[in-house]
Order: C-alpha cells, then sequence, then structure tokens
C-alpha cells in the first residue's frame, strides 16, 4: 500500500484536489446551462465518481507488501472493522446530499457564491472539529485565523451575491413583471429580443448576446434545464447553506473512520487504510444519489422537467462532460484524504479554497460578473483575497501525524 508520509507530497495531494475539485462544478453547470436535465448528468456523474474510488483502492491501495499495521485493500475488505465502515459510509451519504444540494444552488445563485459559502461553512465547521479530532497537530495559532478568512470570506460572499442580484434586478428592469404572480421577468418575444439586441448593440447590426447583459441572462434562461426567473433567490441560498452542513461533516466522519479516535474498533482490529475508508466512502455516495436520482426523474424538484430512467439512457447529448467531472471529483476527493491523513485533516480543509478555481471558469466559461456594478467587483475582488490569504495560511498550518 502507498503511503504519503512527507508534509511537500501532502501539499502536493492538496494543490492537485484543490484543482480537481474547483473544476468538476464549472462542468456539471455548464451542462445545465445547456439544456441537460440535472438527474441525468448527476446519475452519469456519480458512475465514474465511484469508479475514481476502485481504480485508486486497485492502485495506490494494492501497492506493495501487506502488513498489519498496514494491510492492503484486499486484506481490509474481510476483516472486522465495520464500525470504521459505517463512518466512512455516513461521510459518503452527507457528501452525496450536499453535491446534490449544489447542484440545484448553482443555478439560482451562482456557481462562485455556492462555492464560497459551502466551502467557508466547511472550513469554519469541519476544520475545527477536525482539529480535535487529529489531537492538534496543526498549529492553532496558524490555524485558526486561517478558519477567521474563510469566515470573513462567507460574509463577502453573500454581499456579492446580493450587490450581483441587484445587478440583474436593474438588467432586467425594463422587461414586465408576470401579472397572474405579481413577480418575475416575463421572457420576451422575438421581435421584443430583437429590439433589444439592437439597443444593446449601439443600434448596430444584430449579433450574440453579449455576457453580462439583459439578452444574455434571457437567452440562458430560455436554453437552461433549471429555470430561475420569477423565483426567489431564498430557495439558493437555502440549498447552499444545507450543502455547507453537509460539507462539514464528511471529512470529520473520514477522519473518524480512518483513526478509530473514539476507539471502536476491537482490540488488533487494524484501523482502516484510505483507500479501504475511500472506497466505502464512495459505495454510499453512490448509492444515496442513485436513489436520489432516479426518483428526481419521475418526481423532479424546482420545476425542473419530468424523465425517465429510458430517456436518461438515450440522453448522450454531455455524457462525456458529466463523466469527466465524476472522475475529477472522485480523484479530488481521494487525493484530499491522502494528503489529510498525512499532515492533518483541518490542514487538508485547505482544498476548500476551490472556489479560487470555480470564480475563474464562472468568469470564463460563463460570464459571471460581466458588466456588474463597481460594487459587485470591489467585494468580489475582495472576497476572492480572503480566500487565497486563508488558503496559504491553513497549508502553513500543516503537522506531522506520527
Amino acid at each position: 500500500m502507498y503511503v504519503v508520509e512527507s508534509k511537500g507530497g501532502a501539499i502536493v495531494c492538496m494543490l492537485l484536489a484543490l484543482l480537481f475539485l474547483g473544476t468538476w462544478p464549472a462542468l456539471i453547470t455548464l451542462l445545465e446551462r445547456r439544456g441537460r436535465l440535472p438527474q441525468h448528468t448527476y446519475l452519469d456523474y456519480t458512475i465514474t465518481n465511484l469508479l475514481a474510488a476502485v481504480i485508486i483502492a486497485l492502485t495506490f491501495g494494492q501497492i506493495g507488501d501487506s502488513t498489519v499495521e498496514r494491510p492492503n485493500f484486499f486484506t481490509q475488505l474481510s476483516q472486522d472493522n465495520w464500525s470504521s465502515v459505517l463512518f466512512a459510509m455516513a461521510g459518503g451519504v452527507v457528501l452525496s446530499l450536499g453535491n446534490l444540494s449544489t447542484q440545484y444552488a448553482w443555478a439560482f445563485v451562482g456557481l462562485s457564491v455556492v462555492e464560497v459559502i459551502s466551502s467557508s461553512m466547511t472550513v469554519v465547521i469541519g476544520t475545527t472539529l477536525n482539529y480535535f479530532l487529529d489531537g492538534k497537530i496543526n498549529k492553532a495559532e496558524i490555524l485558526f485565523p486561517g478558519v477567521g478568512c474563510f469566515l470573513v470570506a462567507v460574509c463577502l460572499a453573500s454581499a456579492v451575491h446580493s450587490s450581483n442580484a441587484a445587478d440583474y434586478k436593474a438588467k432586467l428592469s425594463s422587461w414586465p413583471i408576470d401579472n397572474e404572480t405579481g413577480k418575475g421577468t416575463v421572457l420576451p418575444s422575438a421581435s421584443e429580443e430583437a429590439v433589444l439586441k439592437d439597443r444593446e448593440n449601439g443600434g448596430g447590426p444584430i449579433r450574440k448576446a453579449k455576457a453580462g447583459t439583459a439578452t444574455f441572462l434571457i437567452e440562458l434562461e430560455k436554453r437552461r434545464s433549471i429555470k430561475v426567473f420569477g423565483k426567489s433567490m431564498f430557495i439558493g441560498l437555502t440549498l447552499t447553506f444545507f450543502a455547507g452542513v453537509c460539507f462539514s461533516l464528511f471529512s470529520p466522519a473520514f477522519n473518524l473512520a480512518t483513526n478509530d479516535q473514539w476507539h471502536t474498533l476491537k482490540q488488533g482490529v487494524p484501523k482502516l487504510v484510505v483507500y479501504t475508508a475511500f472506497f466505502y466512502f464512495s459505495v454510499s455516495c453512490f448509492v444515496i444519489a442513485l436513489v436520489l436520482n432516479i426518483s428526481f426523474l419521475y418526481h423532479p424538484a424546482l420545476g425542473v422537467s419530468k424523465s425517465s430512467f429510458k430517456a436518461y439512457l438515450k440522453d448522450w447529448n454531455g455524457r462525456g462532460w458529466a463523466f469527466l467531472a465524476g472522475f475529477l471529483c472522485g480523484f479530488g476527493n481521494g487525493l484530499q484524504f491522502m494528503g489529510g491523513q498525512a499532515a492533518g485533516y483541518a490542514a487538508a480543509d485547505a482544498v476548500q479554497a476551490l472556489p479560487l478555481v470555480s470564480t475563474f471558469w464562472g468568469v470564463v466559461l460563463f460570464g459571471e460578473y460581466r458588466r456588474s456594478s463597481r460594487r459587485t467587483y470591489i467585494l468580489l475582488f475582495s472576497m476572492l483575497f480572503m480566500f487565497i490569504a486563508a488558503v496559504g495560511i491553513l497549508m502553513a498550518s500543516s503537522g506531522h501525524r506520527k
């Protein structure tokens, strides 16, 4: 079994995990904005997410000889370690619920804000729990100022969301309110949309809508699978905070699974190695996602179109991107746990700076914050600055597990 033992190796694992975990949400968001049903996308994603855990277990978990203290993956499958297995599976359950919630929240409040709030909650709650579970191997005088930076980032993220929502409202203010509901923007007819494009292009020839304009937002609403016009942003924020609570718990649960701080294993039974724990973690994540999303095919939430399992099997539009998202998430989580086992799970929570990557993709791919107000830009850059400070501080707090 391969074990990451050096602090440098742990930091490399964290940085790779940061890249992977910050990229996969952008792929899921891309498919939703292209009109692919979230149920279809998540079912594809969860298949390769599990496959990534199997690949890690069969490679890193089987390298080298199996010892009593560090048994290989296949050896541990037959051992009496079910108390630790249940902790690992509990972590997979809450992660699956969190990921499922964010998939809908991204549509309502944007990729950047969702990632900032949920990741910051993960650090503030989860890192504190991991610090005590790890026997305080991380440097508290460095770790907790980093946690404080994440907490400030949550407040700034909420302000960014509020400011950006006001910008959207101003851009769409020229369109009428739905007379039946008294809220929301009525989508324009083709002729009305042409007039708007002409006005936004300065009276010149009609071109593709520019990111951040009212026309861009209207075209996006027509194309996407989760309709958000006329719906309260409170729905998105509620889903985001729920996801944050779920994400706060999965890493401490995994920590308990691999280090048995509560001494639930029988005497003489070795602790779960990272790869075995990650396998069980991913299996429970897969089962929950499978059950919920098959249910959502026939009983969709938040106004998403109804589908069927047969329709899902026939839907190959964007399936490759969904598979890639699952691999990125799976390998990202695996690398985070490998780094956490070596340097402490509290320090490994530095990967929760993934909004730095997600914000980059949000701006580049989706035109988030284009043509926003100066206030929004100031808040956005302040938020990102706090994240950069936080990730550096958390990595500096890395300890070494004996």
